[in-house]
């Protein structure tokens, strides 16, 4: 039985978030139990994924009874783009899309890409803030590619499997390499060894 305190909520509309974060839950021996809340978080523009998180993590204060955390991340088209759309990523994938970036791009061998995601926890027993941040390198494909996964996914290449899209990959080959994987272990290592 799982007493309140064993329960940690992930706030996200997001049921393809969710299910990533369930199969690397599920797979680690934690005394936590993880379940989804939907509640509108504050999203600010600011110059860091890193920011943004941390705000939307406060915006929600005192509306869970207990722990509870975000994750927040960004598409990064660091060569042409300058890091366009990084912190724009949610707003441009409903606007212009992976479609809408390929156009921007004029040479694909040349470009260099990244995500980054972080993980913003508040900890209810400490009463504290804590960060988890995860990246992962890649180029961007000249061709949407892929069925799995969402958002950006169909167009990253990343270095380490660099002949597959992020959609390409099953939950758990993505979860291995991606950015939301990277911090979900540093979270888990917390989560494990915290003691309170």
């Amino acid at each position: 039985m799982t007493s309140d305190q064993n329960i940690i909520y992930f706030v996200t509309g997001n049921l393809h978030k969710f299910n990533e974060v369930l199969d690397l839950f599920n797979k680690e021996k934690i005394n936590f139990l993880l379940k989804q809340i939907n509640i509108e978080t504050i999203e600010i523009q600011a110059d860091s994924i890193r920011e943004v998180a941390s705000f939307k993590l406060n915006s929600i204060k005192g509306q869970i009874k207990g722990t509870y955390f975000i994750e927040d991340a960004g598409f990064f088209v660091d060569n042409p783009l300058n890091g366009f759309p990084g912190v724009y990523s949610s707003y441009v994938m409903k606007t212009i899309r992976n479609k809408g970036i390929q156009r921007l791009i004029d040479d694909f061998t040349k470009t260099q890409a990244h995500f980054t995601s972080v993980i913003a926890l508040y900890f209810q027993p400490l009463n504290k803030n804590f960060f988890f941040e995860g990246n992962v390198y890649g180029k961007v494909s000249k061709t949407i590619r892929g069925s799995g996964g969402f958002g950006f996914d169909p167009i990253f290449l990343p270095n380490i499997k660099p002949n597959k899209t992020f959609a390409e990959l099953t939950t758990t080959e993505k979860n291995r390499i991606s950015h939301r994987g990277q911090a979900w272990k540093k979270f888990l290592t917390f989560l494990k060894e915290i003691k309170y």
